[in-house]
């Protein structure tokens, strides 16, 4: 592994994986070894990540002063750190009781913060605390579990006399989504990763000032991201939103059927908020309670237009049309739930998606918005013209669904063995609609009152081109335009779609 010397002298090592910008790891523990992190569920696929050892743990050498091991001395472990790779500014993540640490940097350094992502941090260096009644609520979430009863007697004998080595072997069962065979052999290296003369002075007299922290974190203009286990006690999503209230620019994420280590109850549901909060052409919007992730580009004053993409793909695959357009528009592409980095929350259909749709047009007031749909997006785009016609000014619909029962109707699909970037409930969630739709949706066809633009692919499209003529017809103020380019027309022939979008007007 490769070394450095921090501030004292002594040697620190660390780990280097993945691929992308930097993004430098701060493990917990306290003072445990960094392996069990492993790649963060994935996350190295998405960025580089140096990740510390602290000093005395893992491949770092045991420094000659063991009162360096408090939390807020090994801050400038951190700054040296940075300084010996030689990056101005740091995307930092810290977990657990690294996320104390993380803080404590920040507010010592607010200037070299790029970013700040804190998983199920600890709340010690801004003084918010998890009571006992917290620790019993989030146990019980585990009542009905056959492990449950043993391990629940274990945890109520804990007391202060109660060795650092044993209260964690005792605590583990609870700090996972579930106790399967992975967490347990996951938590059953705990005893042998952690330095425990270094855990306990971690946690020094004089480690905190909470209120001095509080104070310098206000300086602080990086933006924070503080993600919560949603059966995690420490800390529990409400005690998340305390730590995540003392910066200045902060969101929390809580992942909700997640413990103390989120990456490995769902990595999916882990990378998703995080992945979206370290891109800086991703941001995120909440609507009915779901994050969405968009991308926004083009002039903030131009006249703005929507772009919503197919069942399977996700806001980056507008990308060369978005480009161009937002030459003179401001342009925002969304990731609609279940696709891309937005949640997956499990409930999807076309009524949800315009619903979604509609909530995602209001959270930023774009009324009489021009809208650009593909297939499914284009599906939750004409029903939301038809339900509220004054939300959209003009409509575009690139190869829609026409509405009509499928002749032959889907049969259930598996998803394939490989990973997939959507939530395969979405596929029989569209494919159940699409074989049987609800009558109304084309009934109401005539109720779209925007000037109303289709897009068809032609003979080598699969969806018959006929009905797509009759979608156009039923519209109020309807035109088909049929470029050669299949289903994908977007992709295919995007010089020829983007032509017909500018001649419509957008």
């Amino acid at each position: 592994m490769p070394q450095f010397t921090t501030y004292d002298g002594t040697e620190l090592s660390y780990r280097v994986r993945g691929t992308g910008e930097p993004l430098l790891v701060l493990p917990g523990g306290p003072m445990r070894d960094a392996d069990y992190l492993g790649d963060l569920g994935g996350l190295t696929a998405h960025r580089t990540l140096f990740v510390l050892d602290a000093r005395g743990t893992g491949g770092s050498a045991v420094p000659a002063d063991p009162t360096s091991y408090r939390c807020d001395r090994q801050v400038a472990d951190v700054e040296a750190f940075r300084a010996h790779l030689g990056l101005e500014r740091i995307d930092l993540l810290g977990h657990s009781a690294g996320g104390n640490l993380a803080t404590l940097y920040a507010a010592a350094h607010p200037d070299r913060i790029g970013s700040l992502a804190l998983v199920t941090p600890g709340g010690r260096a801004v003084g918010v605390a998890v009571t006992d009644e917290e620790w019993d609520r989030a146990a019980e979430v585990h009542a009905g579990a056959p492990w449950y009863p043993e391990a629940r007697a274990a945890l109520d004998s804990l007391d202060a006399s109660t060795p650092p080595e044993e209260a964690a072997a005792i605590v583990m069962p609870f700090a996972y989504g579930r106790w399967d065979a992975a967490a347990q052999a996951h938590a059953a290296r705990v005893r042998e990763q952690t330095n425990w003369a270094a855990a306990r002075a971690y946690y020094g007299d004089g480690a905190f000032d909470p209120e001095a922290t509080r104070r310098a974190l206000r300086r602080l203009t990086a933006p924070v991201l503080v993600l919560a286990g949603g059966y995690d006690a420490g800390p529990t999503p409400e005690k998340a939103a305390e730590i995540a209230a003392c910066f200045p620019h902060a969101e929390v994420a809580v992942q909700p059927a997640a413990g103390h280590f989120p990456w490995l109850d769902d990595a999916g549901a882990f990378l998703r908020p995080v992945v979206a909060f370290l891109d800086p052409d991703v941001r995120t919007v909440t609507v009915d309670g779901v994050r969405l992730a968009y991308r926004v580009s083009g002039p903030e004053d131009a006249e703005p237009v929507v772009l919503v993409h197919g069942r399977g793909a996700d806001s980056a695959d507008w990308a060369g049309i978005a480009a161009e357009l937002a030459a003179d528009r401001r342009v925002y592409a969304l990731d609609l739930r279940g696709h891309g980095l937005s949640d997956w929350p499990g409930h999807y259909g076309f009524p949800v998606f315009r619903d979604e749709l509609a909530g995602f047009l209001k959270a930023f007031g774009l009324n009489g918005v021009t809208v650009v749909g593909h297939s499914m997006g284009a599906g939750a785009a004409c029903l939301l013209a038809q339900r509220e016609p004054d939300l959209i000014g003009r409509l575009v619909l690139e190869e829609p669904p026409c509405f009509v029962p499928l002749d032959p109707p889907r049969g259930p699909k598996d998803p394939p063995e490989e990973p997939v970037a959507l939530d395969w409930a979405v596929v029989r969630a569209t494919d159940a609609e699409l074989n049987d739709p609800d009558p109304e949706w084309r009934e109401r066809l005539g109720r779209i009152t925007a000037p109303t633009l289709v897009i068809g692919g032609g003979p080598s499209s699969h969806l018959p081109q006929d009905r797509l003529a009759e979608l156009a017809e039923l519209v109020q103020d309807g035109l088909l335009v049929t470029l050669n380019g299949g289903h994908l027309v977007h992709t295919e022939r995007s010089a020829g779609f983007l032509a017909a979008l500018r001649t419509f007007g957008v």
